[in-house]
């Protein structure tokens, strides 16, 4: 889940298909008071449509806050200490270490980056803190300053493709972002490297991905959200030991989605009602 509006360099991907229909929907739209974006990103919602039409756009940024920092870290531990791997020996009658001793990892020697330092990110990074690795973030709109409050040095993002052993995706998609893992960012990044994606599923070019980890220039990948959702059953990856996926699940918890569902039906309450709206998006002002 992203949550945080940065800008990064530019990439070859345009706007989706999907998100120009989404244009036309609400262009259509003759009377509706708000969008509510049921969850964080807003990424497939034309907000600038809405904004034409004086629609605010209100999304849900801090449900699930936790619950997608401690996804992070389950994948993150999972895949250092290659537990799939190690998992599925004991269940086949083997016994020992499940891959080469050398993917046995320990975070205080490694150097985990994060790409987006907002609600997510920084959560991350408090959790990290005390495993004792190094933490390095890019961020364009955050200070060294404030990346050091939750133990990050600010680098570029040449620099932390360059120098992390774990790269962790925590921002927003847009058309800056999309496929900003491709195969060019791959080939910069460390050999042996682990990505983790738990922000946006068109973050990451599911083809260079899976070329990068079959070459081994990446040694392991966790993600929970793809461009494509489901992921196809044909997919690689799922045949892949070194690679752990779930289903978009990293929100959940009973308290993030009873969170998540009073919230948007207070927001569309409000706005029926003609009272102030949280969290808009889009930079319009009711009724103006």
């Amino acid at each position: 889940m992203s949550d945080s509006p940065l800008r990064f360099p530019s990439n070859k991907s345009g706007e989706s298909d999907s998100f120009s229909s989404n244009s036309d929907v609400v262009a259509a739209i003759q009377k509706a008071k708000v969008i509510v974006r049921y969850g964080i990103g807003f990424d497939n919602v034309a907000c600038e449509t809405a904004r034409e039409k004086n629609i605010p756009v209100c999304n849900i940024p801090d449900y699930c806050i936790d619950e997608v920092a401690d996804h992070t870290l389950s994948f993150i531990l999972a895949a250092t200490r290659s537990l799939q791997a190690n998992c599925n020996l004991v269940k086949q009658g083997g016994w020992g270490l499940g891959v080469p001793l050398e993917q046995m990892r320990a975070l205080r020697d490694q150097t985990v980056g994060i790409i987006g330092l907002g609600r997510i990110g920084k959560s991350v990074a408090f959790r990290l803190k005390a495993f004792k690795c190094r933490l390095l973030v890019f961020d364009p709109v955050v200070s060294a300053d404030e990346a050091s409050k939750y133990g990050c040095s600010l680098v570029s993002l040449d620099e932390l493709f360059a120098q992390s052993d774990i790269v962790s995706l925590h921002c927003p998609s847009s058309n800056k972002t999309r496929n900003i893992i491709n195969r060019e960012s791959l080939a910069s990044m460390k050999p042996g490297s682990i990505l983790i994606n738990v922000g946006r599923g068109d973050l990451v070019e599911l083809t260079a991905l899976t070329e990068a980890l079959e070459s081994g220039q990446i040694s392991a990948a966790a993600l929970d959200v793809f461009d494509v959702e489901p992921l196809a059953s044909d997919s690689p990856l799922l045949k892949m030991e070194n690679v752990l996926v779930s289903s978009h699940v990293a929100s959940v918890s009973p308290k993030a989605v009873r969170t998540l569902r009073e919230t948007a039906a207070q927001i569309a309450v409000a706005a029926l009602r003609g009272e102030p709206l949280s969290n808009i998006v889009n930079n319009v002002t009711p009724n103006s």
